[in-house]
């Protein structure tokens, strides 16, 4: 087995030791592309979705110097149509490129990348006429009657993230392998690239366009190969006796058409074998400090990042991004790299992106706790001093801190019902979610209580259920709370439960505030 030509499978045998979802019905779906217009594909997803788990996958299914037949005849690929017409019937190529570049130095890499596979194809085929190009040896093999090639490149970014300044040689590179149809159709029954970014674009246009993409925005029907399905997350919680409820909380988040829900499998088997729900969310060359992106500050970006904090949803466009890590021209393409990061979730249909679940949302936290843009600190001093205001029932106080939020950028500066209402109590909270569960608009059998503040296990803090009034009375918004049984919904949760009634008068444009203190 060579170590760029025809790697075996191996790789994949020992990935199938561990507790290994069946993803293989992805290759019935390459497959069905090989030796067709449609053969190259390039699939890119956040780090640690399983990406390099396929890729490995791809070379022991393919690589025609091993017999796999007994790492797939009971998965799901086996029930495909082309099953066994393309088990180990071709040539892999197979680059890690973060790999390579911890190998050799950017600017050598293309030359290493094609003298370390010619040598291998000399080895392997003694009788070969090495060509003058790297593309025209791959074709000497294929015309002296070898198999066609697979080319499987995982981390297909990593010298356009890591060492932008090769990100030219790299694209031409890619072009000299697949941009002639006549090339391409001579050397390659498919090729297959995965990484975080979609491939780079030139003069608004893919630098490769002959590649078919699948993203993290449109992921078609490669969704449920990339991230764990809930079935599958039931499946495990239930093998280690761990609370789905708890798993769908920290890791789902992520849905796409097709695909409701779809987990970060590292995360969720992290969770699994540690025995605890956290966030495993580690930093990478690649997810730089959150911090980094959001002080660029794009058309106030850092006020749309407060509100996907608060719980809102933003429109984006993500057509613009170039890309890559250096071009930025709009917030718009600063937040959809961070859908790309998976940072944050987009819902295709409604080109609306949000924070996904509680193992990122503690990444945000991180932009809160270290907040140096000035308004942005003040905000977040500003709802400190609310919340304890409210524990301590300073009603006046607490008038004066939403006042005070919706005087800034990050609030509607003017109301025009109850909604821009709650709007504004959102961001006066914003620091709850450091300690509370918020659960808005929940329903009773009675009405729905506006917004639940629930304390976190770790915290000693009471429960909050805050109603809101538009041109009424803060005691009326009590009073309702009372007649109506709102602290029923928690009766699960014991200890002090503040009630807490905000009203704005839309006449003499002031707010009041009431606050009551029961226990359960």
């Amino acid at each position: 087995m060579g170590t760029y030509l025809n790697p075996g499978n191996s790789g994949f045998a020992e990935i199938l030791k561990g507790d290994y979802q069946d993803k293989t019905g992805m290759i019935g779906l390459i497959n069905e592309r090989i030796g067709t217009p449609n053969k190259l594909i390039c699939i890119s997803r956040p780090r640690r979705f399983g990406k390099s788990y396929a890729a490995q996958m791809l070379c022991a299914y393919y690589d025609h110097a091993c017999d796999s037949h007994c790492l797939f005849d009971d998965k799901e690929v086996a029930k495909t149509e082309y099953y066994g017409d393309c088990i180990n019937k071709f040539n892999i190529i197979y680059l890690d490129m973060t790999n390579l570049l911890g190998k050799v130095t950017p600017e050598s890499l293309i030359s290493f990348i094609e003298k370390s596979v010619t040598e291998e194809l000399l080895a392997e085929y003694p009788k070969l006429k090495r060509g003058l190009t790297f593309d025209q040896t791959l074709i000497n093999t294929v015309e002296s009657g070898n198999p066609k090639f697979i080319m499987i490149i995982d981390e297909w970014d990593a010298p356009i993230r890591e060492t932008p300044q090769i990100t030219k040689e790299y694209l031409l590179f890619l072009r000299m392998l697949f941009k002639s149809s006549n090339t391409t159709s001579k050397i390659f029954a498919a090729a297959y690239m995965t990484g975080i970014l979609p491939i780079k674009k030139d003069k608004g246009q893919s630098a490769v366009s002959d590649f078919k993409e699948f993203t993290a925005t449109k992921p078609y029907m490669f969704a449920k190969y990339f991230g764990f399905t809930e079935d599958e997350v039931k499946k495990i919680c239930s093998e280690y006796d761990m609370d789905f409820d708890e798993a769908k909380k920290w890791y789902d988040g992520y849905s796409f058409a097709g695909t409701e829900s779809i987990y970060n499998p590292y995360s969720v088997m992290m969770a699994m074998t540690m025995g605890e729900y956290e966030s495993y969310w580690k930093q990478t060359s690649v997810a730089e400090n959150l911090v980094t992106y959001i002080n660029m500050n794009f058309e106030n970006l850092q006020s749309d990042i407060l509100k996907l904090i608060a719980g809102e949803q933003l429109k984006v466009n993500v057509t613009n991004f170039q890309n890559d890590f250096q071009t930025f021209k709009s917030k718009d393409d600063v937040l959809t790299l961070l859908i790309h990061l998976g940072y944050l979730a987009y819902d295709s249909k409604e080109k609306r992106v949000r924070i996904p679940n509680e193992e990122v949302r503690l990444e945000f936290d991180g932009l809160l706790q270290n907040a140096e843009h000035t308004k942005l600190a003040k905000l977040i001093s500003d709802s400190e001093k609310l919340l304890r205001d409210t524990l301590n029932g300073n009603e006046s106080e607490v008038v004066n801190a939403i006042v005070r939020v919706r005087n800034t950028n990050y609030a509607p500066m003017f109301y025009n019902n109850e909604q821009a209402l709650r709007y504004v109590i959102k961001f006066a909270y914003i620091v709850c979610i450091d300690y509370y569960l918020k659960v808005e608009e929940l329903p009773t059998g009675h009405g729905i209580a506006d917004v639940v503040f629930l304390p976190k296990r770790d915290t000693s803090l009471p429960a909050m259920i805050v109603e809101l009034k538009w041109s009424q009375t803060a005691e009326g918004a009590i009073k309702q709370i009372k007649e109506k049984d709102y602290p029923s919904l928690i009766s699960e949760y014991t200890g002090d439960i503040l009630l807490v009634g905000i009203n704005y008068d839309e006449d003499t444009k002031k707010h009041s505030c009431k606050i009551e203190k029961i226990k359960m």
